[in-house]
């Protein structure tokens, strides 16, 4: 995981994303899963280069049930980009590295 990419719990979630300055992209998942750890390597690629603009953060789902219940995430990984406070997209699975940027991209062009 980068050294910029902090991993929280559903205790400092408000704090870190929904009153963060910066827009946000959570990363929902979990030790045992594959999927998540073969995304974790382009996240933190994408962190060294958005991180200027955008915090990245992990919450691990096992360790912190309430606040992945509370966004309905059902499966991992689900990458939740938060803009003021709000869901401003949503990622859910394996997805390619040009995805994932073009989102970030739009979430930063956002108003």
């Amino acid at each position: 995981m980068a050294e910029n990419i902090v991993e929280i719990d559903d205790d400092s979630f408000e704090k870190a994303v929904l009153k963060a300055d910066n827009p946000v992209m959570v990363d929902f998942w979990a030790p045992w899963c594959g999927p998540c750890r073969a995304i974790g390597p382009i996240v933190d690629e994408l962190e060294g280069i958005y991180g200027e603009k955008m915090n990245f953060v992990k919450v691990n789902v096992d360790e912190n049930p309430l606040t992945p219940s509370k966004y309905g995430i059902k499966a991992i990984p689900t990458l939740i980009f938060f803009k003021n406070g709000e869901v401003a997209e949503q990622i859910t699975g394996m997805v390619a590295r040009a995805k994932l940027e073009e989102t970030i991209k739009g979430v930063l062009k956002e108003g």
